[in-house]
């Protein structure tokens, strides 16, 4: 290993933070706004999306 910063091939561009971060679900369950990190959805439907407390009413999605 070193301890020189990794560099981009010349030519290369790097994302931009904005398009990097992650997608900002927030639970579905009302009154909550904790972030949302569990979806549930069958093949080809939209997916619901409930924090970790709430993760169990996800279920009835599947």
């Amino acid at each position: 290993m070193s301890d020189e910063p990794t560099k981009l091939a010349d030519g290369m561009t790097s994302v931009s933070r904005q398009r990097a971060t992650v997608l900002g679900h927030v639970c579905e369950r009302k009154g909550c706004i904790r972030y949302a990190g569990f979806g549930f959805a069958r093949p080809g439907q939209e997916p619901h999306w409930f924090c970790f407390e709430h993760r169990g009413d996800g279920e009835r999605y599947l």
